[in-house]
């Protein structure tokens, strides 16, 4: 299932994309999609959308971020050998854990806003993993898949500066308002076969920037997961941004950083498309 929520800011319907493209609505089954829903209400939503009971939903003027209110958003650094090498870092040994605000979620399209005094905000297309059941201190990689309640595209927007050059933690550089656009959907995890086989892109103004595929992540999906799960508890509704490949900014002699008035297109097959102008 396509899994999705539309509405204004703050008042969004969950819903299910059908296959011809028309909108169902959840809001009979679940207040929301959240953790709550993702851990014991997926195979119901599932169940009545195949036997056709979900009513039409005609409310689409917005599409909000596919999952309200996340437990925590969790980032892996470095985490593509072309992106490690653009920036000149050696490849990690474990991998580097960073976090997000949570409240930095929006919507796929909503303005994504040049946090005041930056001169270096960045773009990062990401495979976002949403956690579907709870890890903790996982036995091995293979015990993570059966928790994982979908996948949706996430654009881990940074500010350079404030991220590297200002000391302490990433942290600062990664949490700025607006800079985790999700979406348009939750894919669900029967629908995506192999994670580690999706080509991701990204353009800016048109221009293509980044196109890689997962398959060359350092640290694949499963493997973040049991590795997380040994330091922190996942729980459901949590979400894993899983590093970006190669063609950031940052990595890139001669290419801009983000300005105000730029417009970035995002896609992950079977994922969907994004796009946010910078305000």
């Amino acid at each position: 299932m396509k899994l999705l929520r539309v509405g204004p800011e703050g008042a969004e319907r969950p819903a299910v994309l059908a296959e011809d493209g028309s909108l169902l609505d959840l809001s009979g089954l679940t207040r929301d999609i959240d953790g709550d829903f993702l851990a014991a209400g997926l195979e119901r939503a599932r169940a009545a959308y195949a036997a056709g009971e979900l009513p039409p939903l005609q409310n689409a003027e917005r599409i909000g971020a596919p999952l309200a209110r996340p437990g925590k958003v969790v980032c892996i650094g470095l985490n593509y050998r072309d992106h490690a090498e653009e920036t000149g870092a050696d490849t990690p040994a474990e991998p580097i854990i960073f976090m997000k605000a949570s409240n930095t979620v929006v919507g796929p399209d909503d303005d994504v806003l040049i946090p005041r005094g930056s001169e270096k905000t960045d773009y990062e297309v990401e495979l976002a993993v949403v956690m579907g059941g709870r890890a903790r201190y996982l036995d091995s990689p293979a015990d993570a898949r059966p928790l994982i309640a979908g996948y949706a595209i996430s654009n881990d927007v940074s500010e350079r500066e404030f991220q590297l050059e200002r000391g302490g933690q990433w942290d600062k550089g990664k949490s700025c308002e607006t800079f985790n656009p999700l979406g348009p959907y939750l894919v669900t995890a029967d629908e995506i076969d192999e994670p580690q086989n999706l080509g991701l892109r990204l353009w800016v103004n048109g221009e293509l920037r980044q196109d890689g595929d997962s398959e060359n992540m350092i640290f694949p999906v499963d493997h973040l997961i049991w590795y997380l799960s040994q330091f922190m508890v996942l729980d459901p509704g949590d979400v894993i941004n899983t590093g970006t490949p190669a063609g950031v900014a940052l990595g890139s002699p001669g290419i801009p950083f983000l300005r105000r008035g730029d417009v970035m297109e995002l896609e992950i097959d079977g994922l969907g498309r994004q796009r946010q102008r910078l305000a």
